[in-house]
């Protein structure tokens, strides 16, 4: 399987919901969507966690997807990631990029030219 990178930087190809997308496993991804909802607090249904990945062509993503602000940005600019993007860093990434350091990671790689 080819490595998939998000708009933001995560990776969508190590994520639960995609495996078991890929692997098309209701059951996995009942698991996904109990394991998300205890972690996020929310009640996240199954049907909201098929995903082939946020950038993807296809209808299958991720519930978040559709509200995603920063994956909107990157299709609005017509950029693979935000690593592409000239405005790179900017507030929007930034912010997200507070939380979850490991999706800078994988931009900032990508800017530096090391392949993932």
């Amino acid at each position: 399987m080819s490595e998939i990178i998000g708009a933001c930087g995560l990776v969508c190809s190590e994520c639960g919901a995609y495996k078991a997308t890929q692997a098309n496993d209701a059951e996995a991804i009942a698991k996904v969507a109990a394991q998300w909802s205890q972690q996020y607090g929310g009640d996240i249904k199954p049907e909201s966690v098929w995903c082939d990945g946020c950038m993807t062509p296809g209808e299958r993503k991720c519930g978040h997807a559709g509200e995603c602000e920063i994956r909107a940005c990157a299709r609005d600019r017509q950029v693979a990631n935000c690593a592409h993007c000239s405005d790179y860093g900017c507030e929007r990434i930034a912010g997200f990029h507070r939380e979850v350091a490991e999706a800078k990671a994988t931009l900032d790689g990508i800017r530096a030219g090391k392949a993932r």
